[in-house]
């Protein structure tokens, strides 16, 4: 689908120091814990008919329990069944969880980029983790190197710290094995798409068991239905792994990732049902001040543009350089006792120059109403250099023991992670010629384009210290209650400025100190569940949870003027979870059961206008019901299946949709998708999907003239494989098979909008050995 400078801390300091002491104490060979080396059973592969859809378990050590005995909803997304789909990144792979995806396309005249996630009603993209650890950065993440993405929706605090009050996404790569194999993907499609993939695992003839695994990727692609609009990236993830069959395991991991996209800007909604003319009213006391504009009826009839118009220009570029440098080390105390430390560096780069174009007012042109041809939007240009980095150390301690009659499995753990984020602020963008409406030009030049740093640069950074405990009691076989409390210590640090007019190039004296703000503070987030097992593969389960989010926690952005809604004296936002629901692993434990009803309030949300000032008096609601089936039925037939209800509500405070109805923006009432997948004789199988979205409501933001929602939509896909040896396959994926021209994602004014992807067709040759 188309779419998306800091003082130093004693923090430092203390995660070095706990890095260097819980890598040494567990990896030296001296050690009384590496003397408990025990004898490790051969490795026994089991083959079936299909490749399951079905988890049992995610991959962070602080859920102890399986996932038909963990009262949350988590989704999870096995490689398998993306790479079915001829997925590519986590965009596409999350179509299999109702109700998640890219909805919004930016604030105002912005764009945005990367994976701007929504899942129940409130933006998820400061919650993105890689193997439990904060993954920052405006990146379009390719899935080459995951093994399975897990979706847990519901206050996450608990197990992650601030974040999204509906949930995180955790992506779980891979990891070196003690079996060999190779395998790839050579792949050609409709408008130009072009990708190449190679996983190679080599166990490696070294004492205890270590190996070598690389994943290899590159893809130089069009957008399926968008003009010029171009993914060009590549990716290398190398990880070495020693102490495979001892009881102290050691892993290495670097990935590296490079972009050089061409970005989208989206279309205008001229023509989308509930446009209409634009206006503006006048505003004397605006600086400068604002004339009226009057409506232009005729434009209520104007037919759409094509939604393959492109509004850019061919010097676009959105840029991404991603590096990740990860070291784990975990250790088998005993069989009920395991230690985990891992350290992390990462540090994601985006510079982006991307046309901006504004369809309102003053910005849509109609010097001839009788003439169409005549008709144009302004266009102007963003720049966009941003840096983001982590430091992050995690040492994680699981037990299993027995008080009495009671049976316990804890994790706990201290994680200190520091977080940063620069941009850069330019000028010297030049100036762009109107694009005709309906038939844009792409290929023009910048008059003056002549771009310099201007010091308007802002930096953030938030350190945290975090210490968690959680366990699980087993009263008996069939009742299990299960709790957990992370404190969260964390400071977090803005700075702002804008300088003063430029000389050849150069910037000249600070004008005006913007912000320089601080903000700290505690976080306590918890929670409790209850699970009652009718059967040895069924469960019932009632659970409560907290998550909290700071000023700053999202973006790293504080202002203490009192017109503004990052004011670091707000308290954090608050929000509170139940949920009932329950599991049923059937026919064989291969196939999976899921439903839950959940209610969702968030408070101290901040609202407010520049004109009037903010205030902390936002408290929202969503509830609903989630719905799930994946697994195998038979040997030969696969499914995987969910079904959302988001019933939302803005309890009180302003109203945020541009309909005036007091629902939240970005969330469906309704949403469904299924993949499923038959294995015929001779080598055939066949694949089919359906996905379908509700109407999505718009922000408001004063806009006139523009659509208040956008209207709901189902796509079908389909995929055939044919199995040429025990080699190669040949697979075949057909996307959006009526050529449904449907909004994927649009902005907070309404002006612009992202159209769906087109009908499409990928061809693969898979290869394993």
């Amino acid at each position: 689908m188309a779419h998306i400078k800091s003082r130093k801390h004693p923090i430092a300091r203390r995660l070095n120091c706990s890095a260097a002491v819980a890598l040494a104490v567990m990896a030296l060979p001296g050690t009384v814990y590496a003397q408990q080396v025990t004898q490790t059973l051969p490795e026994i592969e089991v083959q079936g008919t299909t490749n399951s859809f079905k988890a049992d378990a995610v991959s962070s050590p602080k859920f102890t329990q399986p996932l038909l005995n963990t009262t949350q909803t988590i989704t999870v997304i096995k490689k398998e069944l993306v790479q079915q789909q001829g997925g590519t990144t986590l965009t596409e792979a999350l179509r299999n969880t109702p109700g998640v995806g890219t909805f919004s396309l930016g604030e105002n005249g912005n764009t945005n980029t990367g994976d701007a996630i929504y899942m129940r009603g409130f933006d998820t993209s400061s919650s993105i983790f890689v193997d439990g650890i904060r993954d920052l950065g405006s990146i379009s993440r390719d899935v080459f190197n995951i093994d399975q993405i897990e979706v847990t929706k519901g206050p996450a605090g608990a197990d992650t710290g601030r974040g999204a009050p509906t949930g995180s996404i955790n992506l779980s790569t891979k990891q070196p094995t003690m079996k060999e194999a190779y395998s790839g993907t050579i792949g050609l499609g409709t408008d130009d798409y072009k990708r190449v993939t190679a996983d190679l695992n080599k166990p490696l003839n070294l004492e205890g068991g270590a190996a070598f695994r690389v994943n290899l990727m590159k893809e130089d692609s069009g957008v399926a239905g968008r003009d010029v609009v171009k993914s060009d990236r590549e990716g290398i993830a190398a990880a070495f792994a020693f102490g495979l069959q001892t009881n102290t395991r050691t892993y290495l991991n670097y990935l590296h990732i490079d972009q050089s996209n061409i970005p989208d800007g989206g279309v205008p909604t001229v023509g989308l049902p509930g446009y209409s003319s634009p206006a503006r009213l006048a505003n004397p006391t605006a600086t400068p001040a604002v004339t009226a504009i009057a409506a232009r009826p005729f434009l209520n009839t104007a037919p759409r543009v094509n939604s393959s118009n492109f509004y850019g220009t061919t010097a676009d570029y959105d840029d991404v350089k991603a590096d990740m440098f990860t070291v784990r080390v975990e250790h088998d105390i005993s069989a009920n006792a395991k230690l985990q430390n891992t350290t992390r560096y990462g540090k994601t780069s985006e510079h982006y120059l991307l046309t901006g174009f504004m369809s309102d007012a003053p910005g849509l042109k109609t010097p001839n109403p009788a003439d169409r041809s005549s008709w144009a939007v302004a266009r102007s240009s963003q720049m966009k250099d941003q840096e983001n980095e982590i430091w992050s150390n995690q040492t994680n301690l699981t037990l299993k023991f027995d008080t009495g009659s009671i049976k316990h499995s804890i994790a706990t753990g201290v994680e200190l992670t520091r977080e940063k984020q620069n941009t850069r602020g330019y000028d010297g963008l030049g100036t762009l010629a109107d694009a005709n409406l309906y038939n844009p030009n792409p290929n023009v030049l910048r008059t003056g384009y002549n771009p310099f740093r201007n010091g308007a640069d802002t930096s953030g950074q938030t350190d945290t210290a975090s210490i968690y405990l959680f366990d699980t009691l087993e009263l008996n076989p069939q009742w299990q209650i299960n709790g957990g409390v992370r404190v969260d210590r964390y400071e977090t640090d803005y700075s702002s400025a804008v300088i003063g007019t430029a000389r050849n190039g150069f910037p000249i004296g600070l004008l005006h100190k913007m912000s320089d703000e601080n903000k700290s503070g505690t976080l306590i987030n918890w929670k409790l569940g209850a699970l009652y097992k009718p059967t040895e593969n069924s469960s019932l389960y009632a659970a409560y949870a907290t998550s909290k989010q700071p000023p700053g926690g999202a973006n790293f952005q504080l202002n203490s003027t009192s017109t503004t809604a990052t004011n670091p004296n707000f308290d954090p936002q608050e929000t509170k979870t139940t949920e009932i629901g329950g599991k049923w692993d059937v026919i064989d434990n291969k196939l999976a059961l899921t439903a839950a009803v959940y209610r969702t309030i968030v408070s101290n949300e901040v609202e407010g206008n520049a004109t009037d000032g903010f205030f902390q008096t936002g408290k929202k609601r969503v509830q609903g019901i989630e719905l799930g089936v994946v697994g195998d039925i038979t040997s030969l037939w696969s499914i995987s299946a969910g079904y959302t209800t988001m019933d939302t509500d803005v309890v009180s405070g302003a109203v945020v949709n541009a309909d005036g109805s007091t629902a939240l923006s970005y969330t469906p009432k309704q949403a469904f998708t299924a993949w499923t997948t038959y294995k015929l004789p001779a080598g055939f199988s066949v694949s089919g999907g359906a996905r379908f979205l509700g109407k999505l409501k718009k922000p408001t933001d004063g806009a006139i003239g523009t659509p208040a929602s956008v209207d709901s939509y189902w796509v079908y896909d389909a995929a055939a494989t044919y199995t040429i040896s025990k080699n190669i396959d040949l697979q075949l994926n057909l996307y959006n098979l009526t050529d449904k021209d449907y909004v994927a994602s649009i902005n907070k004014s309404g002006y612009r909008y992202t159209p769906g992807t087109a009908r499409s067709a990928r061809l693969s040759a898979n290869i394993k050995f």
